[in-house]
């Protein structure tokens, strides 16, 4: 009988495998995974994964269809691959940014030829939206599961396995092959509602006087009567961390990352 942990990394194996692909040179040679970005027939894997105009793309189902490379980023090592095919079970995607250091992840693939494999981990550093180039994580990858996805533990794609370094898999952010493949992202907002305020020496800074409830504002932990030290109120939307007062002593606060829509939902 399966145990509950059993359970859920069955059922997280079997979200994974649904919106997973097996990616082959049409030409010979190597081979590795993909992911199905949309229904209608986007997969993204790996450049280096896709180096030639045709692959060969196996479906959960078995089907094995021509893709053709719709465009390539070889100094980023991504890919996107069309296939015609409709109907397709699309990944899910969550922000790399909300992610947690020690935040269970798990990547999912066709390493050294076996198929339909989950390894499991942990985020081995905090990822930093625009400025990291790669999510982290103390996962076991091998050759086959590059193109694959890095995922949390709801199945949400944080990333798509891109290499190892050091031991750790380095993974291409999500929101950075949303953008590569000309998905719009929506403009981050803080979430709060500020009033002017003035500090001794004529130092520019904003009061705290509402928070919209689950925004970025809440989940970084600003709370109303926080004063936001800060010359342009316009930039704090984009800010990685702000500076406050805090009963009148200063205090640095991060700010998570905008969550995506799919990750709001679930």
């Amino acid at each position: 009988m399966m145990t509950e942990l059993e359970a859920d990394l069955a059922a997280l194996a079997d979200t994974l495998r649904a919106s997973s692909v097996a990616i082959r040179s049409a030409r010979g040679g190597g081979s590795g995974s993909g992911v199905i970005w949309s229904a209608d027939g986007t997969i993204v894997t790996n450049a280096h994964v896709a180096p030639a105009a045709d692959v060969d793309v196996e479906l959960p189902d078995g089907r094995r269809l021509r893709g053709r490379v719709a465009r390539r980023d070889e100094a980023r090592d991504r890919a996107e691959v069309r296939i015609a095919a409709d109907g397709l079970t699309a990944a899910r995607y969550r922000a790399p940014a909300d992610l947690r250091v020690g935040e269970f992840v798990a990547a999912f693939g066709h390493p050294l030829g076996v198929a339909h494999v989950l390894s499991t981990g942990i985020v081995y550093a905090r990822h930093h939206a625009g400025g990291d180039r790669f999510v982290r994580a103390d996962v076991r990858l091998a050759p086959g599961n590059s193109g694959g996805a890095l995922a949390d533990a709801a199945g949400r794609v944080v990333g798509i396995n891109s290499m190892v370094a050091g031991g750790l898999a380095l993974a291409i952010p999500s929101d950075d092959v949303r953008r590569f493949i000309g998905e719009s992202l929506p403009a981050p907002r803080l979430g709060v509602r500020l009033a002017a305020a003035q500090l001794s020496g004529g130092r520019r800074a904003f009061a705290v006087i509402a928070i919209e409830p689950g925004s970025r504002a809440e989940r970084s932990g600003l709370g109303v009567g926080d004063i936001i030290v800060a010359r342009n109120v316009g930039r704090l939307a984009g800010a990685r961390s702000v500076e406050v007062l805090r009963g009148g002593e200063p205090v640095t606060i991060p700010i998570a990352g905008p969550q995506s829509e799919a990750a709001a939902a679930a």
